[in-house]
């Protein structure tokens, strides 16, 4: 892209993405930011909507998006396992050798992963994400940028905090009298004050959306028609819209299943 989109415009777009409630995107502050990211690496500003996803205040590339950047430099990989218990490949650039990665549910409750809802639901997509993240950031590094894939940012910010060691204040010394008599007296153990844990502030559940957008593929315009048919969407919304207590759960619950009535096994 040679033409460098103003401030203006870019605010401007970055609002509707906003408004439109999805890509995980709350402030226009987020949407601007990285469209001045894409701009600044030559690609459109719009193309944040289809790469970007922001998780708790975070920014993540799309594995779908880091795949095809990757390819685009000359990377290429070939699949080997490709399953609900193990995503292997063989990730391979001129500029970076030959590396093969793996993941397994094994690994992955290893690293405290695996009892995740999305884990146990779309065990095979997060397995993906993560072999793809592992194996681009060790062949070709300068595809990421830095970022993440939403599957880790979102492992990232649903891990345990540490809580901070109590602080304890020690006690005041006790108070002597004269030689007459000396009164011992007793010391007031003063309380053991916790240092407080601010949790951050919970926003909108958006990780049951990258393992569908991968699994409805070209199958997402017979989805949309389904549901406005049912009355679950207004007319010019998509499957992202749906709210939480809605047709979201039984979407969630057999993704599969879904898809199937949506297209009459098209």
């Amino acid at each position: 892209m040679s033409q460098i989109v103003p401030v203006s415009e870019l605010e401007a777009m970055a609002s509707h993405i906003v408004k439109s409630g999805l890509f995980g995107m709350k402030r226009q502050e987020e949407a601007v930011a990285l469209m001045l990211v894409a701009q600044a690496e030559g690609r459109h500003p719009g193309t944040v909507a289809a790469e970007y996803h922001i998780i708790q205040g975070r920014p993540a590339l799309k594995a779908d998006a880091i795949l095809a950047r990757f390819q685009s430099a000359g990377g290429k990989v070939e699949w080997k396992d490709y399953t609900d218990t193990k995503v292997s490949g063989t990730f391979s650039h001129p500029a970076g050798g030959s590396l093969y990665v793996d993941w397994d549910m094994e690994r992955a409750k290893a690293a405290g992963l695996g009892g995740k809802d999305n884990w146990k639901k779309y065990p095979r997509q997060m397995l993906r994400a993560r072999v793809i993240s592992d194996g681009v950031r060790g062949v070709y590094p300068a595809v990421l940028q830095g970022f993440y894939t939403p599957e880790e940012v979102q492992d990232f910010s649903s891990a345990p905090a540490s809580a901070p060691a109590p602080v304890a204040v020690p006690a005041a010394p006790a108070l002597q009298e004269k030689p007459k008599k000396v009164k011992e007296e007793k010391k007031e153990e003063l309380p053991v004050i916790e240092a407080e844990i601010v949790k951050e502030e919970q926003s909108e559940d958006t990780s049951w959306i990258e393992p569908l957008e991968a699994l409805l593929g070209e199958a997402e315009g017979y989805v949309n028609d389904f549901l406005i048919a049912k009355e679950q969407l207004e007319s010019g919304q998509t499957w992202r819209n749906l709210k939480d207590g809605t047709y979201r759960q039984r979407i969630i619950a057999n993704p599969e299943g879904f898809v199937k009535a949506a297209t009459g096994a098209k």
